[in-house]
């Protein structure tokens, strides 16, 4: 089954032909870096007029890398939710016309269930039940994924996503946006550990929440301080903290979950799941536990019409399509 994947939730137009939810047959992107980096974010507007000049092209790309045709194509997935509302309804409508026109399938998928299935892409052999921890620009959650289509929220950020502090930090500090890779490529150069004391909150009645908003703050003012004092600022060794303060307030976490639910499988997802240190933190902490660990390569980790098209593909055979009348939503539990 032949499945296009659309995906337009933030700053990236993506379209993707997957073969049966498992085998990618292309995999385009348009980035809009250069558009956002000049307002050092995501400006709402810009992204949904690029994702209007760029999707029609996009299309033609995908289905001619996969040596597909239109009327080789069985389904199209499209993510409806969370995301940007404009930047939704464009790849949305385009969707709803395209799986008009050819009168096939028209599959919704949320946005997080996609990056949890980037990892079906890359590991053939990984099935449902796991636990998944979804780590992104906008959102931070551990869910446990009891079928392909069937999951429940464990734990999750009690304010800012685990990605927007990223990029907060990475501003203060510099770096160029997007930041999460500048910022790892700097923390990697730390000659010191533990320079810089970082607050870690605790959530006292759901073990399994997280909070970053107290930590974001922490360093938007040692960074400001540094400026208004004169002081020397020690970047990459604020860099390495901060992503260790993310980090042990992600992975204890997870090794709890596992505790609390039996599970042993864990998979990452998300684009903050690319960040080195992270990774090697929660290989750690799997080795320490016993369980098996599942991460995704880095061109799978952002934003790809891919793991939409794999979602779409399970999401399809649960008989979960939508008509014409679907809408986007810029919230939307994954559960």
């Amino acid at each position: 089954m032949k499945i296009l994947g659309i995906e337009s939730s933030c700053d990236e137009t993506a379209v993707a032909v997957v073969e049966d939810g498992r085998r990618i047959l292309s995999n385009q992107i348009a980035s809009q870096v250069s558009l956002h980096a000049l307002y050092g974010g995501v400006v709402p507007e810009i992204a949904s007029r690029a994702h209007v000049e760029a999707i029609a092209g996009l299309t033609e790309q995908a289905l001619s890398d996969a040596d597909c045709k239109r009327d080789d194509l069985d389904a199209i997935a499209v993510t409806y939710a969370p995301g940007l509302i404009g930047a939704l309804l464009t790849g949305l409508n385009f969707a709803k016309a395209l799986a008009f026109v050819l009168k096939i399938p028209l599959i919704p998928v949320h946005h997080i269930r996609g990056h949890i299935a980037a990892n079906y892409l890359a590991f053939e052999d990984l099935k449902p039940p796991f636990l998944a921890l979804a780590i992104s620009g906008g959102n931070t959650l551990i869910a446990d994924v009891e079928d392909y289509t069937s999951m429940k929220i464990l734990g999750a950020t009690r304010d800012d996503a685990a990605g927007e502090c990223f990029d907060k930090a990475a501003r203060v500090l510099g770096l160029p946006y997007p930041g999460g890779k500048p910022l790892d490529d700097l923390a990697r150069q730390a000659q010191s550990q533990g320079v810089y004391k970082l607050p870690l909150a605790h959530v006292t009645d759901a073990p399994l929440d997280m909070s970053f908003s107290g930590l974001k703050t922490a360093v938007v003012n040692l960074a400001h301080k540094a400026e208004m004092t004169g002081k020397d600022l020690d970047r990459a060794a604020l860099a390495y903290d901060f992503t260790k303060a993310v980090s042990n307030m992600i992975v204890p976490r997870v090794t709890e979950a596992v505790r609390i639910t039996g599970r042993n499988i864990i998979c990452a997802a998300g684009g903050v799941a690319a960040n080195s240190i992270i990774r090697e933190d929660l290989r750690r902490a799997c080795e320490q536990i016993g369980a098996g660990l599942y991460l995704p390569p880095l061109n799978l980790c952002g934003d790809n019409g891919a793991m939409i098209a794999a979602q779409g593909y399970y999401e399809f055979l649960a008989g979960h399509t939508a008509g014409m009348d679907l809408n986007a939503f810029a919230t939307r539990e994954i559960a």
